[in-house]
């Protein structure tokens, strides 16, 4: 996770962006205010290449959480 940086595109398994690094809390990725500061799990990342996060499934299947 010491790999993800703000900006960074998220995308699911499937190549469809699911969101923006804004940063990492814990063990969750905040995504920047355009995407309505959801969070994503960190469990659910798969590998980190270059400026993209790549999720182990799906971007239609990612549970995202709202701001709390």
């Amino acid at each position: 996770m010491a790999d993800i940086r703000e900006h960074m595109k998220i995308i699911g398994k499937d190549g469809a962006h699911v969101g923006t690094v804004d940063r990492v809390e814990g063990n969750r990725i905040k995504l920047t205010r355009t995407d309505h500061h959801h969070y994503i799990d960190t469990k659910y990342v798969g590998a980190v290449e270059g400026d993209i996060v790549k999720l182990s499934v799906n971007a239609d299947a990612v549970p995202k959480t709202e701001a709390a």
